[in-house]
């Protein structure tokens, strides 16, 4: 896909098996819608505009910030997860309510702005990726670690925002029949959805559970039962699959 035209006008199911196995399949989706409005809309090219980015398909604050300042060399800063850690060590933001996302947007003004808006943006989250890391920070290599409130207590520990991991329980049934497998399209979970699964369905707090797989996806955990059954007719929905040609699907991972 070599352009925007040919993404705009790409066969669905052709561009989702490019995707195959990355997951966020809405990511892909949206890639295609948003080609197709700069094509029908802004002239074949990508808006400069903030606003204007924001309004496409899949482009929210962070995305639209990240264009306007790498692309166009407007004076944004993208907050970013580098970023956020630079700004939390430097002001020595522990408390949750300090570290909301609300916040931090407004505390990365202290950053100021360059005319040089594209090199700067880049260079404080390559800041965070490179010498402000995660852990054993290079503070001895930081161009602002005489001001930096963690450098100066030697505290570098981060405070993170709790999220709560959804614990979900599924059945899942292989069916097989001449060494071929039984898929579904999904139409009943938010997740994949459309795409081929193995039959599922959600158990409701079920009592003795042993799951034979654990998967996180998003802020879910699944649990995940399987169980082998004889063979069903299939319904106009599902389709026996050959897993020797694996290559002729589009199978999530």
């Amino acid at each position: 896909i070599p352009d925007i035209e040919t993404l705009a006008s790409c066969d669905n199911r052709k561009l989702i098996k490019f995707w195959e196995g990355l997951g966020y399949y809405s990511r892909v989706r949206n890639l295609q819608k948003t080609a197709q409005i700069i094509i029908n809309d802004f002239n074949k090219k990508i808006p400069s505009n903030f606003l204007e980015l924001k309004s496409l398909p899949g482009i929210g604050d962070y995305t639209a910030s990240a264009i306007s300042a790498i692309a166009f060399n407007k004076p944004l800063i993208p907050l970013d997860g580098n970023v956020e850690r630079v700004l939390k060590r430097y002001l020595y933001l522990k408390k949750e309510k300090q570290i909301q996302k609300e916040n931090l947007i407004e505390k990365k003004k202290i950053f100021g702005i360059s005319f040089r808006s594209s090199d700067y943006a880049q260079a404080i989250m390559e800041l965070g990726a490179l010498i402000c890391k995660p852990s054993n920070p290079l503070c001895d290599k930081c161009p602002i670690s005489r001001n930096c409130r963690s450098f100066i207590k030697k505290n570098f520990t981060l405070t993170k925002i709790k999220k709560k991991n959804k614990n979900k329980y599924f059945l899942l049934k292989v069916f097989k029949k001449n060494n071929k497998y039984l898929l579904v399209k999904n139409d009943k979970f938010n997740f994949l959805r459309n795409f081929n699964i193995f039959p599922m369905y959600e158990l409701i707090d079920p009592k003795n559970f042993n799951q034979n797989l654990n998967l996180k996806m998003s802020n879910m955990n699944m649990n995940i039962k399987i169980e082998y059954n004889n063979v069903i007719k299939s319904s106009s929905l599902s389709y026996w699959i050959d897993p020797k040609k694996l290559r002729n699907y589009t199978l999530p991972s």
